[in-house]
């Protein structure tokens, strides 16, 4: 039996990460896919662990190979992809798969998988609320929270193609409609 892929996106700082952590305490046999990205490490950040930290050069390699399920440059020379490798083993040991990607990257995984694959989009309550959460992270510089901000209002335009919509304004609210919607799409 193959495993399912659960597939979150949302604008940065909208809570995604939190939800995914503590949906994967409530669930059990779901794998974290970790993603790839041509970024510099934040914070606490460790290779292999929230990501796999690559080079440009590297990233760019592993585009020509081939080894990317989806990919983007999401912002100017800072790449995120998904490795192939990382979902196909897991899928085919019936694990089932959380995929924590861009817009872009979840609605071409979606038309890889179809219904193997359920999409949910992470919904801050509004602009102005997001906008405080990433300057309450303090990890980024003015000019940058203004660019994730602008692209906020580009990722929200997204929310209707997927499968389903989460807003994150209670955290536990939106944790329990996460965890209910997940269980229901991996049990059918």
């Amino acid at each position: 039996m193959s495993g399912k892929l659960l597939i979150f996106s949302a604008p940065s700082g909208g809570g995604k990460s939190t939800i995914i952590n503590s949906l994967m305490k409530r669930i059990k046999n779901l794998h974290f896919s970790i993603s790839a990205t041509s970024r510099e490490p934040r914070g606490e950040e460790q290779n292999g662990r929230e990501y796999y930290f690559l080079t440009l050069d590297e990233f760019r390699e592993k585009i020509i190979e081939g080894a990317f399920l989806e990919f983007e440059e999401v912002y100017h020379n800072k790449y995120y992809g998904t490795l192939r490798s990382e979902v196909e083993k897991r899928l085919e040991d019936g694990q089932n798969v959380v995929l924590d990607i861009d817009v872009k990257g979840a609605i071409n995984v979606k038309k890889v998988y179809g219904n193997r694959a359920l999409l949910i989009f992470i919904q801050p309550p509004s602009i102005d609320v997001l906008r405080q959460r990433l300057e309450a992270r303090g990890t980024d510089k003015p000019e940058v929270i203004l660019d994730r901000v602008k692209k906020a209002e580009y990722e929200l335009s997204f929310a209707p193609k997927f499968d389903c919509i989460i807003i994150n304004d209670n955290l536990q609210k939106a944790v329990d409609d996460c965890v209910k919607e997940v269980r229901e799409f991996i049990e059918a």
